[in-house]
């Protein structure tokens, strides 16, 4: 059968769209080619996108039936995913046996190989183009499996997610032309005739990518990885969190219409759901097929796959230790706005949520007098609760919690130490089954610097620690070990003195870990933007790689070279 997609009309449509991509990563600029907000799709917005009415009626289609892929070795179907908003989803999706499907999947290699890194490309940014055109399906169903409110999982899982995934194609095609196609190579010898050779460098894929779909950020923690692998020409089967499979199988789905069209192989990406208690990802990430992984999750099992997958190139983004230290500020309103704000989003639910705020006992300096500590974490507390006090406003900042372990932590961080801003319940009047929280926020006392210290462990979900210091110094010392220690996703400091920003760049440089100065408007230390800002260092303990920069994308493929005789 003919291909529906040509590589002219690949290119016609979607080069444009690369060539600015590979521009934006040289200049860092602001850049997206998806609309953030939700009437830019539909009528009258991207041509032949699902509005608002259209993607919740695609959304409520899907609940209750089996997403049949067509994949080959089904052997069964499950499923039993249940909204952190109450209502159980009800969908289906292919079991496999994977001594069926992982020899599928690497039939369509070489053709997938033979196209090359931008026929790969190109493809790659078609199937994002039809993903952007079901945004609003997709965020019902991130909101539906991770518990972010909706306008949140419209974004983040929506456009954020596509920006990430076109990232990483364009860092991927950018590595893979390094080298040229082919070489005329003639070495002189004096008198005799030269050595002449003609050398052909094709980039070859690892085999088969597995990523380890998360439970709180579907797509956007996992297009990158799936679309850095399948660029490279690498094929991708996609195991998700048994708790979140829909956004990933809609995106699977999606990509595999897309590859036919294009005359590919479908089976080049699959998914693999699992049934419950199963727990495949341990015997998957071990077998001889599987080359890559790319997993975001739990710092044990991340640590496990370092460990034991030692036959496969390992991408992880673990659990780290977010801190804040608080020096001084010339905003002081503005600071407490602006913590208020990261603290209390997706209740925390975020690897780049800050923690541990650090001040010192003494207190702070600011543009409204002196503050002493107790008063730093009153006015925090106070800030938290304004911002929270209506709970519609709430709900749709906060979202849900998104598993009963999150609950469990929440409601026994009251018991670690002064609580100086209870939790309360939300009411959320969509979804009264929701179980919503406000953030708690403790006092510590941060002269315990033992392993028993609350503070040193990553306390996921809506829990902050406002950790008394000494003084400056002693919290740059902190924050120098929690980094080297448990590493850190994100870092931010407050301070007027230009002493102390340079000591806290020092230890971000030394330690490896990415630093947001004096935030007071509306750019949060939780939030990156794809192109420009990188997620992660991978030089610390919370993650081994970044989103998204070459050396993500770069151990993905090789290159083999064939010399001829000219």
């Amino acid at each position: 059968m003919a291909a529906a997609l040509t590589p002219q009309q690949l290119s016609e449509t979607h080069r444009p769209t690369l060539d600015q991509a590979l521009d934006t990563i040289g200049t860092r600029a602001y850049w997206s080619p998806h609309p953030e907000h939700p009437k830019a799709y539909g009528e009258g917005g991207a041509p032949g996108s699902l509005g608002a009415a259209e993607g919740r009626a695609a959304f409520d289609a899907v609940l209750n039936t089996r997403l049949d892929l067509g994949q080959p070795g089904t052997d069964g179907w499950t499923g039993g995913e249940t909204s952190p908003y109450g209502p159980e989803l009800g969908v289906e999706y292919p079991h496999a046996d994977l001594d069926v499907l992982l020899p599928a999947m690497k039939a369509g290699t070489a053709a997938w190989r033979a196209a090359g890194p931008e026929t790969r490309a190109l493809v790659c940014l078609e199937i994002l183009a039809r993903i952007s055109a079901r945004t609003h399906e997709l965020a019902h169903a991130v909101m539906h499996t991770s518990g972010q409110a909706f306008m949140m999982a419209f974004q983040a899982g929506g456009p954020h997610a596509q920006d990430r995934g076109l990232e990483a194609v364009a860092y991927a095609y950018q590595e893979q032309v390094r080298t040229p196609r082919t070489a005329d190579w003639s070495k002189p010898q004096g008198k005799r005739d030269p050595l002449k050779l003609s050398k052909s460098f094709t980039t070859a894929g690892r085999g088969i990518s597995l990523l380890i779909g998360c439970n709180t950020f579907p797509t956007w923690n996992g297009y990158p990885g799936l679309f850095a692998s399948l660029a490279t020409g690498n094929p991708v089967l996609v195991k998700p969190h048994p708790r979140a499979v829909l956004p990933l199988a809609l995106t699977v789905r999606i990509t595999r219409e897309v590859l036919t069209e294009a005359g590919f192989d479908a089976n080049l990406v699959a998914l693999a759901a699992e049934r419950p208690g199963e727990g495949i990802a341990k015997a998957l990430a071990v077998r001889p097929e599987i080359r890559i992984i790319d997993y975001t999750g739990s710092t044990a099992f991340g640590d496990w796959l370092e460990a034991n997958a030692r036959q496969a190139q390992v991408y992880t983004e673990k659990a780290g230790v977010n801190t804040i230290v608080v020096d001084s500020t010339d905003d002081y309103r503005g600071m407490l706005a602006n913590l208020a704000f990261s603290l209390s989003l997706y209740s925390g639910q975020m690897c780049t949520t800050p923690q541990n705020l650090l001040i010192p006992r003494d207190g702070i300096t600011t543009d409204d007098g002196a503050k002493s500590y107790d008063e730093v974490v009153a006015d925090i507390a106070a800030a938290v609760t304004k911002l929270l006090g209506d709970d519609a406003r709430a709900a749709a900042l906060l979202g849900a919690l998104v598993n009963p372990d999150v609950k469990a932590r929440l409601e026994a961080a009251g018991e670690l130490g002064e609580v100086a801003l209870p939790s309360r319940t939300v009411a959320n009047a969509e979804f009264p089954d929701a179980v919503v929280r406000t953030p708690v926020v403790v006092k510590l006392d941060g002269t315990k610097t033992d392993e028993d210290a609350a503070y040193l462990s990553e306390c996921f979900g809506p829990v902050s620690f406002a950790v008394a210091v000494e003084s400056t110094s002693a919290a740059l010392e902190l924050l120098r070990r929690t980094i080297r220690e448990k590493g850190a996703m994100t870092v931010g400091a407050y301070t007027t003195s230009a002493e102390v920003e340079r000591a806290i760049e020092d230890v971000c440089l030394d330690e490896s870990a990415q630093l947001s100065l004096n935030l007071t408007g509306g750019v949060y230390v939780n939030q990156t933007a794809a192109f420009s800002d990188f997620h992660g260092s991978g030089g610390n303990p919370a993650a081994n790689a970044a989103l998204c920069d070459a050396a993500f994308v770069a151990n993905r493929f090789r290159v083999v070279e064939v010399r001829r005789q000219a």
